[in-house]
């Protein structure tokens, strides 16, 4: 989403770290081009000229223009100042600390994902331990319900038995008598979406905030809209004194006006972000390390966190005791490729990795990290169970047999064995350093490619 804003920010710094001094001039200049680069990317114009201030009076200050590293410091400063914009350090985290069952209502527009978000949080609090209930009360468009318990199915959470002709309120008042008799901590309210704010939707939420006292009042926006998602949230912060928001689609290619001037506008704080289509990827919000990622500094944290959450410690440790006995074959070399795969898409990890990004966008027509695991992954599936356990076997005619096999070139299967003899000597220095080595390598998640 923030592509457009990252490269204009690149050129500006670009500028300013070329020089050897900065004087007042210099920075005003470059702060010109700040102020457009973020008008040009939906930001509120009056969160850009707050912003900008920001900017100008710390890095007009003498101990920048007189430091030895002054583009440098500016950088600092437009990211600190960023960071701050969408929250800074303030905890963004889900407040869950009541008695349970405890009420999270989410409420939005239709359109914004909300139903689909609830699926993602309900995923997301399992895997905290949480023991969640998904309760649809959005009664009026068609097939909610149903769409509800199906993702609900797809996960393996519960969904509350509703019916359209019920009221909204009663729903949720059953739902939480429910789940209070059968002992489920979460209940995640689907409510009703319009296309636009009017007041019948927001009295209905009301009456549902007034009977159930919901823990957490989330509003879903489509960051795809940009500035209008601003003024939703500010309609229904009004009504409703929202406890956060939810950014859907910040995987899109809008300009991301949406994320940078919410906290600002409305005073609520971004908690989660949808990062794409799937159940899984929902995450919790971190303004600094937005900010990192829209400067291409990159967000390692936040690719450590992927690796510890998709790579199950079990697993790890069966495939470390494999590797010692069998030793590294085209088998586990496949299996740490699945284990990549569940940490998402390649380019959107690669987009966490500073400077990766970039040089990934550099390729253009190149062949994309995913494609090649894929095709990986279909050459290996060809091999005979002899082959992927002793690679040095496969002569010229196996190589044709495999390349036929899963849709490639001899080429293709020549590449791959180069690249495993290649892994195969680096897990070797990697054995010597004992278990211990192992155990780093394959508790992230690490392929050694």
């Amino acid at each position: 989403m923030f592509d457009t804003l990252t490269e204009k920010f690149d050129a500006v710094f670009k500028q300013l770290r070329g020089r050897g001094r900065l004087t007042e001039e210099n920075i005003q200049q470059a702060l010109r081009e700040v102020r457009l680069a973020l008008l040009e990317a939906d930001v509120n114009f009056k969160v850009v000229k707050d912003f900008v201030a920001a900017v100008r009076e710390r890095a007009v200050g003498h101990d920048v223009l007189q430091s030895l590293t002054p583009g440098q410091q500016v950088v600092q400063i437009v990211r600190d100042e960023l960071g701050r914009l969408m929250g800074g350090t303030e905890d963004n985290r889900l407040d869950l600390a009541a008695r349970p069952p405890v009420p999270i209502m989410l409420c939005g527009l239709q359109g914004a994902g909300k139903t689909t978000t609830c699926g993602k949080l309900a995923l997301k609090l399992r895997r905290d331990k949480r023991n969640p209930l998904l309760v649809p009360a959005d009664v009026y468009r068609p097939a909610a319900i149903e769409q509800l318990k199906t993702l609900g199915r797809q996960i393996g959470v519960p969904v509350f038995d509703s019916r359209a002709d019920q009221d909204p309120v009663d729903i949720c008042r059953q739902a939480h008598e429910f789940a209070d008799r059968q002992g489920y901590d979460t209940l995640i309210l689907d409510t009703a979406g319009r296309l636009h704010v009017d007041d019948t939707l927001m009295q209905e939420l009301e009456r549902i905030c007034t009977h159930l006292e919901p823990r957490e009042i989330l509003l879903v926006a489509d960051a795809m809209t940009g500035q209008d998602a601003v003024n939703v949230a500010s309609a229904f912060n009004e009504r409703l004194n929202l406890t956060g928001v939810v950014l859907t689609k910040l995987d899109g290619d809008a300009r991301g006006g949406a994320a940078l001037s919410i906290r600002a506008v409305t005073g609520k704080p971004i908690k989660l972000v949808g990062m794409g289509e799937k159940l899984d990827a929902l995450e919790s919000f971190h303004p600094e390390r937005m900010a990192q990622r829209i400067l291409g500094m990159g967000d390692v944290l936040s690719l450590i966190e992927k690796a510890e959450a998709a790579i199950d410690q079990k697993d790890a440790a069966g495939m470390e005791k494999r590797l010692r006995e069998e030793g590294f074959t085209l088998d586990t070399f496949k299996e740490q490729l699945q284990s990549i795969k569940k940490m998402g898409s390649m380019e959107s990890m690669l987009s966490l990795i500073p400077g990766a990004g970039k040089a990934l966008k550099q390729m253009k027509g190149a062949q994309l990290p995913d494609d090649e695991l894929k095709r990986i992954e279909a050459i290996i599936n060809s091999m005979t169970r002899r082959e992927r356990q002793d690679h040095k076997i496969i002569n010229g005619s196996r190589r044709l047999r495999i390349a036929k096999g899963s849709g490639t070139r001899v080429q293709d299967v020549n590449q791959l064995l180069k690249r495993f003899t290649e892994a195969q000597k680096m897990m070797k220095k990697m054995q010597k350093l004992g278990p211990k080595g192992l155990r780093g390598l394959m508790g992230r998640g690490g392929l050694p490619m």
